[in-house]
């Protein structure tokens, strides 16, 4: 049976539109090709990927826009000025947040003055706010969700096989929110909430909520137990979690570098275009995306999209390399992530107020009397920056070679 002629136009000329909005897109952000026609990115300093993740963060502060005007004014009082902060008295306790509750919009409204989008974590999922006791003002943000299934500096640190990893990695989670909001940030408390990583409270919150879960595939009863964190810098070569070292306990470990794979530099919007194209197409990725199937779905549809499209293979491969770390929260992880045997030794792992205390006496009582920046921050700032971005986010369009 032929087809009608007419379905074939349009298809082409949807086709031609979808690629012509991709190749824009890109270039909009400064993506070129290299000689060997791979996409290139315009560096890899902090000022460009904030710039690459400026489209991605103007669609979700716009997305938000109604959650930011109803929220915003009630939960203003919860983020510090310079005026609230009393370095010697900051006292940082943890509180876990669950879903509908007003500390659950707290962190949604905290997490959208990043610079970078964060996520919004992937099936299993613990989120936190840092508090300061001594203001009730909000330090920091964690959130730990499943990790990716594929990250090879990961994988060689502990020795893994493909086997290995299938059946261990339920023991490791990802840190995909994790940082201080200013003034708190001036006072290096990013480094205190990193170290939080590694608390007794998490590893308990975890045995208590994920211990005795059953596999979605598997259907068993995975006994699992919180032994290692990862969480990747989003600025490439991260100075907040290097040199994490607290009375001779290492708290985070630099690993290695991603290798530049992602998908942060294709929108929400152009996605569910590409994603639209898939399902025409009754491609099996379009709505392949249930839990079970993997923290990489979004990324394997753009790419059959955009293989389907014609684009090259390495499309998905935007260049900008992060730094990736872990944190061991039993002595031993490694050894029994590599094995599957043993008990963990979790001998020195501190609660959150002890760890608290010595950050505080390493970094942040000792910033504080280097560096006084914090004293002029204003919480308004905060939501100044938001409308700005939101209202005026631009992206230079760059004219240079054609992305095909």
């Amino acid at each position: 049976m032929h087809k009608d002629p007419s379905i074939i136009v349009n298809v082409n000329l949807r086709e031609a539109r979808l690629k012509k909005k991709v190749r824009e897109h890109l270039q909009s952000l400064g993506f070129t090709k290299s000689d060997a026609g791979a996409l290139q990115a315009p560096g890899n300093t902090k000022e460009v990927i904030r710039t690459l993740h400026s489209a991605q963060r103007a669609e979700r502060l716009a997305a938000n826009q109604n959650f930011i005007t109803l929220k915003s004014s009630k939960l203003l009082k919860f983020f510090a000025s310079g005026k609230d902060v009393i370095p010697d008295k900051i006292s940082p306790v943890l509180e876990r947040v669950s879903s509908g509750t007003w500390q659950g919009d707290l962190f949604r409204l905290a997490a959208l003055t990043w610079s970078v989008p964060v996520s919004n974590g992937f099936g299993r999922r613990l989120r936190y706010l840092v508090w300061d006791e001594s203001n009730g003002k909000l330090i920091g943000l964690i959130a730990i969700g499943d990790p990716v299934f594929n990250l090879a500096v990961r994988d060689r640190l502990i020795g893994w096989s493909t086997e290995d990893r299938s059946s261990r990695l339920v023991n490791v989670m990802d840190a995909y929110v994790l940082g201080a909001l200013p003034p708190y940030n001036f006072l290096l408390g990013g480094k205190l909430v990193a170290c939080l990583l590694r608390s007794r409270e998490l590893y308990d919150d975890f045995a208590r909520v994920y211990g005795n879960s059953v596999g979605v595939i598997s259907q068993k009863k995975k006994r699992a137990r919180l032994l290692a964190i990862t969480t990747t810098s989003s600025m490439g070569r991260s100075s907040v979690y290097n040199r994490l070292k607290l009375d001779g306990i290492q708290y985070m470990e630099p690993i290695g570098y991603t290798g530049g794979w992602g998908h942060f530099h294709i929108p929400d919007s152009l996605f569910i275009e590409l994603r639209d194209y898939l399902r025409d197409m009754d491609h099996r990725y379009a709505d392949h995306h249930m839990f079970g199937n993997g923290p990489n779905w979004r990324l394997r549809t753009m790419k059959a999209a955009l293989n389907a499209l014609g684009f090259r293979d390495d499309m998905m491969k935007h260049g900008i390399q992060r730094e990736v770390f872990i944190s061991q929260l039993a002595d031993n992880a490694t050894n029994i992530l590599q094995t599957g045997r043993g008990k963990p030794d979790l001998t020195s792992l501190l609660s959150a107020k002890d760890i608290a205390e010595l950050a505080m006496e390493r970094w942040m009582i000792p910033r504080s009397i280097r560096k006084t920046e914090y004293r002029s921050w204003d919480s308004d700032y905060l939501f100044d920056f938001i409308d700005n971005n939101w209202l005026s986010l631009e992206v230079e369009t760059d004219k240079k070679k054609t992305i095909s």
